[in-house]
């Protein structure tokens, strides 16, 4: 279906609701009741067939396995005691907002993933951040530079596995091919990298802050909630157990080990088989912990693994309504040709000289708008490299390889800073953020970091 601008009213709807409550499920359910209307002329039958097509697929099952994979983990993390003990290991030298901002930047560069390094991380230095007086906005931001920003930058990763097979596609080459294009093409992602490092400016506070990112520290500085008044944080702010497990033995066994274990069965199964196992590694992470766990007497029985289990799903239930309805709305815009539009608005300024920055902003906006940033690499990447091969001379040349580059910075930029997006979401939830008020308070540096990155592609 083609509607024009119109395709785009369900996603300003929905826009314009969430910045102007702040509050992101009724927002996103509304825009999703008028594609729904736009759909069907009965809005009640449009709206039940938009959720079974959104939520009635292997994408969905695939995050929600993840997700709550995650939060069952992390509970056991924090039920262990490993947590408590991780963190007390940390204190010693994170007490101060720089120092707690520089350790979560660390931590976010060690545990490459886009899901589970924002829960984690989140848990363990959020009662750091907390007695730091550090806001919640400013740590989610923290949280939520290091997600998909960096992930894009290893080409070994999920990411780079998907975005080698797209260019090896498209050239007709072998993904090892498609994979040495891509990390030639690292050096010109500005967006990622310069968001990488825009966030360890902030944590070190050589940038200061500004926009409504400086209204939230000066509240907190100056006595007031470490969460807006009025504000409801993503996930629940539950103390963590007073047993702290801080042996370097039990850290290894019940906290260290499943981390590598989930990298090193993402990691292997891409090298053995070219596919990313990441819901299979949480799984299986997830299943050693637990019988770790049980074998040390850390659980008392199966009757409190189930209820360990249950609380860590509830922690991340809130997050998963809004990527359901987030997925929902992603939907309905597709089904409206939102992106399509987009596409062929931008298609007659494809010039050689406009080429990579009009591809990075068009790539921004509909990721932007819809959420994805795979989508957005799927639907971008062969419509730009066609345009780019024929003002290059092959694909190693220059201009393509900037052009990889720009779409994706360019689906980055969307996948951490829309209110739709499932990282966004994520990122809100580790930090125990309002998640309009984590968007709201990020989107400046995100714009400031595409402004500059944009200005850097009409210049190369």
């Amino acid at each position: 279906m083609e509607s024009g601008f119109l395709s785009l009213l369900p996603l300003i709807v929905a826009l314009v609701l969430a910045f102007a409550t702040r509050s992101a499920i009724p927002a996103l359910l509304a825009g999703v009741i008028v594609g729904a209307f736009m759909l069907e002329v009965n809005p009640l039958v449009g709206l039940n067939e938009t959720l079974q097509t959104a939520l009635g697929t292997g994408n969905f099952i695939w995050i929600c396995q993840i997700v709550m994979s995650i939060g069952i983990l992390t509970e056991l993390f924090k039920r262990s005691g490993v947590i408590t003990g991780f963190a007390s290991r940390l204190s010693g030298f994170a007490r101060s907002p720089k120092s707690v901002g520089l350790t979560t930047w660390g931590l976010g560069l060690g545990i490459i993933d886009d899901y589970f390094s924002p829960l984690l991380v989140g848990t363990i230095m959020r009662p750091l951040s907390d007695k730091a007086r550090m806001s919640r906005e400013k740590f989610a931001y923290l949280l939520d530079a290091m997600t998909s920003p960096l992930c894009v930058l290893m080409p070994f990763l999920a990411y780079g596995a998907y975005l080698a097979g797209l260019v090896a596609i498209e050239f007709g080459q072998s993904p090892t091919e498609g994979t040495a294009l891509l990390i030639q093409s690292i050096p010109f992602n500005f967006y990622s990298l310069l968001t990488v490092v825009m966030a360890l400016g902030i944590a070190l506070k050589i940038i200061p802050d500004f926009g409504p990112m400086r209204r939230a520290e000066l509240r907190v500085r100056e006595g007031g909630p470490l969460v807006r008044e009025g504000g409801a944080p993503l996930i629940s702010d539950t103390d963590l157990p007073e047993e702290s497990r801080d042996a370097w033995g039990e850290l290894i066994a019940f906290l260290i080990l499943p981390i590598m274990m989930v990298l090193g069965v993402a990691m292997g199964s891409f090298v053995l088989s070219g596919s990313i196992l990441i819901a299979e590694a949480f799984i299986l992470a997830t299943s050693y912990l637990t019988v770790a766990l049980l074998i040390a007497r850390r659980i008392p029985s199966l009757a409190s693994l189930v209820e360990f289990a249950l609380a860590g799903i509830k922690n991340v239930l809130p997050a998963l309504i809004i990527i359901a309805l987030a997925y929902s709305l992603n939907t309905v815009t597709d089904e409206l040709g939102a992106a399509d539009w987009l596409v062929s608005l931008a298609d007659s300024y494809l010039t050689p000289q406009l080429l990579v920055a009009v591809t990075f902003v068009l790539a921004s906006a509909v990721s932007f708008a819809t959420g994805t940033s795979w989508g957005t690499f799927a639907l971008i990447m062969p419509l730009a490299l066609q345009i780019a091969l024929a003002f290059g001379s092959d694909p190693a040349d220059p201009i393509v390889l900037q052009t990889i580059a720009a779409v994706t910075g360019g689906g980055i930029f969307g996948d951490h800073t829309s209110p739709v997006s499932d990282t966004s979401v994520l990122s809100s939830a580790g930090a125990g953020s309002d998640h309009m008020d984590h968007i709201i308070t990020q989107l400046p540096y995100a714009l400031t970091v595409a402004a500059a990155t944009t200005l850097l592609y009409l210049v190369v």
